[in-house]
């Protein structure tokens, strides 16, 4: 069974593939996670401009379970083999130990896998926010599933898709802090894995800080991935405050010439 159910899982992977956002490698790379359950999650890489802001396929995966309050993580796959890091990174994430089965398989001890099933169902079962307000309120809802155990400063964003779908990401830390991700590109990677489309718009709060906007990385990542976009952020009790990512960023290095 685990043979069946990794090639299984791969199958899934490959599925996904075409997601992936490779503009400057044009080299596609995708990956699934399979939960305890049977369900599975996809994640697919996420490439910018600002080549160390890369969000690798499986960690595009992982981040999407953290949000969905998904850490049942059993087993791994990739459409490439995985770096030599990688049952580490996983291993440290959700604090049980993974190996390689195989150059493209990660599994948890001797877990035994179940057989994949559906993707798991991460849209936010509600209809598109009728105002700012209930646009933030979604995310407020979202931050609540925030993974932070280093800083307790939860961060929630929602991606809402032409198509009326709404894309949770929170911040979700790892033990080595280069690992973690903010909401905001948790969202977009999200988005780009569950071939949500464009976007409309992108709900933004943070509780503990009703001031705070976007870091500069993520402006970085909005402005390549979701230009002209509204970015709604909450501000407590104050009307919520809108921004695109051309004003957040400025000037924003496109990498034009890095795709010629």
């Amino acid at each position: 069974m685990p043979d069946a159910a990794l090639d299984a899982l791969r199958e899934r992977a490959r599925s996904v593939l075409d997601r992936a956002y490779v503009p400057y490698s044009r080299t596609p790379e995708a990956a699934a996670l399979l939960l305890a359950d049977g369900a599975w999650v996809p994640g697919v890489r996420v490439e910018t401009a600002s080549y160390p802001l890369l969000i690798p396929a499986l960690l595009a995966a992982y981040y999407a379970a953290r949000c969905a309050g998904r850490a049942d993580v059993v087993a791994a796959v990739q459409t490439r083999p995985f770096p030599a890091d990688a049952p580490a990174v996983l291993s440290a994430a959700l604090v049980r130990p993974f190996h390689l089965a195989a150059p493209d398989a990660l599994v948890a001890g001797d877990a035994a896998l179940p057989e994949p099933g559906e993707v798991l169902d991460l849209f936010l079962d509600a209809p598109p926010p009728v105002g700012a307000a209930e646009g933030v309120a979604l995310a407020e809802a979202v931050a609540r599933r925030a993974h932070v155990p280093e800083s307790g400063f939860p961060v929630g964003c929602v991606a809402e898709a032409e198509d009326g779908r709404l894309v949770p990401g929170c911040n979700v830390e790892h033990a080595d802090w280069t690992r973690g991700l903010c909401a905001e590109r948790v969202t977009l990677a999200a988005a780009r894995g569950y071939g949500a489309g464009a976007l409309r718009r992108l709900y933004l709060t943070c509780p503990r800080d009703p001031r705070a906007t976007p870091c500069g990385a993520c402006r970085q990542v909005l402005a390549e991935l979701a230009p002209g976009v509204p970015v709604v952020m909450g501000r407590g009790a104050a009307p919520p405050e809108v921004a695109t990512p051309e004003r957040l960023l400025p000037g924003a290095f496109a990498g034009d010439a890095l795709r010629a």
